[in-house]
């Protein structure tokens, strides 16, 4: 799974050794970081046991110990207006 921006993941030891507390965090992108073939950097924020964004930071795990909490919202279709007419502009005296 890779995760997108806005996901809410559950990060235990089994993504790295660092959490032995598990941590809900909140993607906000992966970092294009050159790393060991399985691993990634995120970059996000850390919840709190109400979903409040408490901490930023940069983690550094594996992608097969992450587990999806909440998946971010479908980006909602892109709405295409109508065309516009054009203005017609008039001189204007001055003074």
């Amino acid at each position: 799974m890779l995760p997108r921006s806005g996901d809410v993941l559950n990060v235990t030891s089994a993504a790295s050794v660092q959490f032995i507390r598990p941590i809900h965090f909140r993607v906000i992108r992966v970092l294009d970081r050159p790393t060991y073939d399985g691993w990634l950097w995120l970059e996000g924020y850390e919840l709190n046991t109400a979903g409040d964004a408490v901490n930023r930071r940069s983690i550094f795990v594996q992608r097969a110990g992450l587990h999806l909490v909440q998946a971010a919202p479908q980006p909602r279709p892109h709405t295409v207006r109508s065309a516009r007419r054009p203005v017609t502009r008039t001189p204007v005296r001055v003074g």
